[in-house]
């Protein structure tokens, strides 16, 4: 389906529907992207893949350089934790509405109230228990 060019498609890449971009993902990556990526992360993932093959990868001492800082992490089992900056911001959409959190020295700040953990303010919008973490994206994964 693909006869662009890495740069042609890129250009078109915001037009692509969900489908053709499974499909350029299937080529770009030879594998079908996970069924739960999301339109909105799939075209920046792609943008840069195509700028990948069509201007080079990085450079074999910059990979080098990377798996030696990946392998000195302490990483057993389980993903180092997020450590999350005063000034970050937090953005989750739900049921429609975009929700944002800022992230304080003292801890997190939603819709001008203070709080201690992202937890009560998942709870909050939601209006069922949810563990902050999980719903916002922050909580660190297995490996």
């Amino acid at each position: 389906m693909f006869t662009e060019s890495p740069d042609q498609l890129l250009e078109k890449l915001p037009s692509l529907g969900k489908a053709q971009l499974k499909e350029l993902w299937q080529k770009s990556f030879s594998r079908p992207p996970s069924p739960r990526l999301r339109r909105e992360l799939m075209l920046p993932i792609l943008a840069f893949r195509l700028q990948e093959i069509s201007h080079g990868g990085l450079k074999e001492e910059a990979q080098t350089s990377l798996k030696q800082a990946i392998s000195s992490l302490p990483l057993k089992g389980h993903a180092a934790p997020r450590k999350l900056r005063a000034g970050t911001r937090i953005v989750r959409e739900w049921k429609g509405k975009v929700h944002e959190v800022m992230i304080t020295d003292e801890g997190f700040e939603y819709e001008g109230q203070a709080f201690k953990s992202l937890s009560p303010i998942a709870c909050r919008i939601t209006g069922t228990h949810w563990s902050g973490p999980a719903f916002f994206g922050t909580k660190g994964k297995k490996s």
